[in-house]
């Protein structure tokens, strides 16, 4: 399955589910919880919903509202370790597993997640730390 397929397949209610699994576990984790906006955390996950649709082949309400996704930048203020991107992967994995997802998007997805958790790390000497 291509990248730009994913939308078509799951639609929004399929990045609905999944977001709000994820966002469900963030404040609660020790870790992830204080990289986000715990007034917003609504706005959070309509960001994150919206990148998503956008990057898998959906509408591009999430460059219309608020440009390039620019993702280093964005996450630039925050400490992301390899502890944090580990996290971060295994938080969205618990989420991919309650969104149901079909088998083939699941992977593309979890392809991707890997792959972006790598990149946005901006602290990469930093070790690992204990994940839970």
């Amino acid at each position: 399955m291509e990248e730009n397929e994913v939308y078509a397949k799951v639609g929004e209610e399929g990045f609905r589910r999944l977001v709000a699994a994820f966002y469900k576990q963030v404040p609660h984790d020790d870790i992830l919880a204080p990289m986000y906006p715990a007034d917003d955390l609504e706005g959070a996950e309509q960001r994150l919903r919206d990148f998503l649709i956008f990057r898998f082949g959906g509408p591009p309400a999430y460059i219309e509202q608020r440009g390039h996704p620019r993702l280093r930048m964005r996450h630039a203020p925050f400490a992301v370790t390899p502890a944090a991107g580990e996290r971060w992967i295994q938080l969205m994995s618990r989420a991919l597993e309650e969104a149901e997802l079909p088998a083939d998007v699941t992977t593309v997805l979890r392809e991707f997640f890997q792959s972006t958790a790598a990149f946005l790390q901006n602290r990469p000497n930093q070790p690992f730390g204990m994940v839970e």
